[in-house]
Order: C-alpha cells, then sequence, then structure tokens
C-alpha cells in the first residue's frame, strides 16, 4: 500500500472548535484502548533502562489534549518516576490539556539547546512529508539533552481495515475522515528507519508495537 498525503482536517483551521474537542476526546480514547499510551510507556521504559534516572522534563510536541503524555505521567508516578511536562501545539484550540502549554511551530521549535530531556510526540510524524520528518528530528533533537520519542502509526492494508471496522467508536465525523487519512499517509518502519537514520551524535532505535504502532527513540 502505498503512502497518499491526504490533509487531515483538524490540520486545517476551518474545524469548528466544538468538532475539534469532539475529535480529539475520540483520539484519547483510542490511544487508552489500542495501544498508544502502552506505546509511549515502552518508549519511556527504554529511557529508564539506560538512564536510571527517575524525573525527567517532557517537551510533548503537537500535544492536542495532552491525554497520552498525561495518562502516561500517572502511571509512571505510581512507580516512583516523574515527568515535568509542557505541552506544544501550532492551535491553542488544540491545547485542552492541563499544566504550562505553549503555541508554536514544531519546525523551529521556539526552545534554547538542550532545554528539555526528553522530545515526544505522539500520531504527529505521520502528519509531516519526508522533508518535514527529517528537519522536525533536527529540531527535536536540538532541544533534547537526551532522547527524541515517536509514536506513530503504521501503515498496512489490515491496520486501515481496522479503522474503518472502528467507526462505531468515532463519535467525530473529524475522527473518521482523519483516521483513514492517517493510516494512508503513515509510514512504515522500514521507511521511518531510513528517514531517521543514525547520524552525527544520535543513534536510532525503531520498534513495532501491537495494533500496527511503532515506537521510534533517536538518541542524544
Amino acid at each position: 500500500m502505498r503512502r497518499v498525503d491526504i490533509p487531515e482536517i483538524l490540520d486545517s483551521d476551518s474545524c469548528p472548535p466544538s468538532e475539534v474537542a469532539a475529535s480529539l476526546r475520540d483520539m484519547g480514547r483510542i490511544n487508552r484502548w489500542f495501544g498508544g499510551v502502552s506505546t509511549s510507556l515502552a518508549l519511556i521504559d527504554r529511557v529508564l533502562r539506560k538512564t536510571g534516572r527517575t524525573r525527567f522534563s517532557l517537551l510533548e510536541v503537537a500535544a492536542g489534549g495532552g491525554e497520552v503524555p498525561q495518562t502516561m505521567s500517572r502511571r509512571l508516578a505510581q512507580r516512583g518516576i516523574t515527568l515535568d511536562i509542557t505541552y506544544l501545539d501550532r492551535s491553542r484550540a488544540h491545547l485542552i490539556g492541563g499544566g504550562q502549554s505553549i503555541v508554536g511551530d514544531a519546525l523551529a521549535l521556539p526552545f534554547r539547546d538542550g532545554a528539555f530531556e526528553l522530545i515526544g510526540c505522539s500520531l504527529f510524524a505521520h502528519h509531516l512529508d519526508p522533508d518535514s520528518l527529517k528537519l522536525f528530528a533536527a529540531e527535536a533533537l536540538r532541544v533534547c539533552s537526551s532522547a527524541v520519542l515517536i509514536n506513530d502509526l503504521v501503515r498496512h492494508p489490515m491496520h486501515l481495515a481496522l479503522v474503518y471496522a472502528g467507526f462505531p467508536l468515532m463519535r467525530s465525523p473529524v475522527s473518521r475522515f482523519d483516521g483513514v487519512a492517517s493510516v494512508r499517509k503513515a509510514y512504515t518502519v522500514e521507511e521511518m528507519r531510513e528517514l531517521l537514520a543514525a547520524g552525527p551524535g544520535h543513534d536510532v532505535e525503531i520498534f513495532p508495537h501491537y495494533l500496527y504502532r511503532m515506537g521510534v527513540v533517536l538518541w542524544k
């Protein structure tokens, strides 16, 4: 199945605020039930095993409602791990999560070098074309001091079939349209590995997760 770059409704400025909120709630449920949170926890566990630390500053890029980092933070707190989270999104209307939030461009992060230990994103990488994905990775590596954590979809015909099967779980028509578009424009693990190949100053670790998710760690 070839990659098709279909514009998503939430990426536009024309989606009504009520539909933005409804779609973000749908995404929250999908992330809780179908591998989104567990993929991010698997990414953090790799960082914990390598560093042995128990507290990190995290910039969550394209944060939206912040469902994934918030849920992850609560679960990690039960294990004595603390995440100090800052949320960044291009649109103030998308930032419905709590905590410190900033409107900014993911391709030109408004922070100094090494400002955060970790940079994370969930369901964002597939929104970027190959050149923009490379630019985001370079910016995220600049702003982090330890690692960049990317949680995203894997493009596969069976994944597309699962999205259609899950339409009854999506209360917003925006979610249904964007869900199909997201799978069509997602990358495969092999494509992601080629685009984010290890280079000067960083290593790359990519692993598949269940229900057609992938985790990517760019080690600083």
